[in-house]
C-alpha cells in the first residue's frame, strides 16, 4: 500500500533476522509487505539456542529479534525503531509534528501497556505450553491486557485507524499481538471496533500472515 509513491528504500537490499513465530518480527514483515519492500528472511531457532551463539551476538548483542540489516550495512534492532526507519518518508509515518507525536504515543502504548500483557500468555500457554489459561498469573496478565484493549476499542470508535484517516506504523505495531490474543486465552469478541480494525488491516494490499503458505 504505497499509494503509487516509490518507497525511499525501493530496490535496496533488506535482510531480517527473526524467529518463526515472533510477534515482534511479524511487525517488520507486515511493514515490508504493506510497503511493497522485498526482504530476505533469516530465521533462527530459539529452542536450538541460535540466539545464544557468538554469530547471532554479532547481529544483535542484546540477543533478540527482530534485527534488520539496512542498506547502510548496519543491523538495526528493536521493532519500533525498525518500523520508524521503514516508515520514514512514506504515508506510514505521516508528516507533521502532531501526527508523528501521535504515532509515537501509540508505539509507546504498545510497548508499555499492551505487548507484554498479550505476548506473555501467548508464549506460556500456546507456544511453550507451560501454563494453563486459568492459571492466576495468566489471568492477571489478561486483566492488564483487557484494560489496554478497552482503551484501543474506545479510541477506534468512529475511526478506521489509530492516527488520522490512513494506516500508519502505529497500526502495524499493534496488529500482531492483538490479532493473536486468543492464543493467550483472550476473548476480544466484545470489542467491536477492534474486531473491525483487525479486518481492515487484514484486507490491506500486501498484508503478510504470521506463517506464509506456498
Amino acid at each position: 500500500m504505497n499509494n503509487g509513491v516509490t518507497h525511499p528504500l525501493a530496490g535496496k537490499p533488506l535482510e531480517l533476522a527473526d524467529t518463526l513465530r515472533s510477534g515482534n518480527a511479524w511487525k517488520i514483515r507486515l511493514a515490508c509487505g504493506l510497503m511493497g519492500l522485498p526482504v530476505k528472511r533469516r530465521t533462527f531457532d530459539i529452542v536450538q539456542g541460535d540466539l545464544e551463539t557468538d554469530a547471532f551476538a554479532r547481529i544483535n548483542p542484546w540477543r533478540q529479534v527482530p534485527a534488520l540489516l539496512t542498506p547502510e550495512g548496519q543491523w538495526l534492532v528493536e521493532s519500533q525503531a525498525i518500523l520508524w526507519y521503514l516508515g520514514k518518508g512514506t504515508s506510514w509515518l505521516p508528516e507533521g509534528r502532531l501526527p508523528q507525536a501521535q504515532v509515537s504515543s501509540w508505539l509507546s502504548f504498545e510497548q508499555t501497556q499492551h505487548m507484554h500483557a498479550f505476548a506473555q500468555p501467548r508464549l506460556l500457554i500456546h507456544l511453550r505450553q507451560t501454563a494453563k489459561k486459568d492459571d492466576p498469573e495468566m489471568v492477571a496478565w489478561r486483566v492488564t491486557g483487557m484494560k489496554a484493549a478497552a482503551l484501543m476499542d474506545a479510541h477506534l470508535a468512529g475511526r478506521d485507524y489509530l492516527v488520522g484517516t490512513a494506516p500508519t506504523i502505529a497500526d502495524i505495531a499493534l496488529y500482531p499481538y492483538t490479532s493473536m490474543a486468543e492464543e493467550g486465552g483472550y476473548d476480544l469478541s466484545g470489542f467491536a471496533h477492534i474486531t473491525a480494525w483487525l479486518a481492515r488491516m487484514r484486507a490491506l494490499p500486501g498484508f503478510t500472515p504470521l506463517i506464509e503458505t506456498a
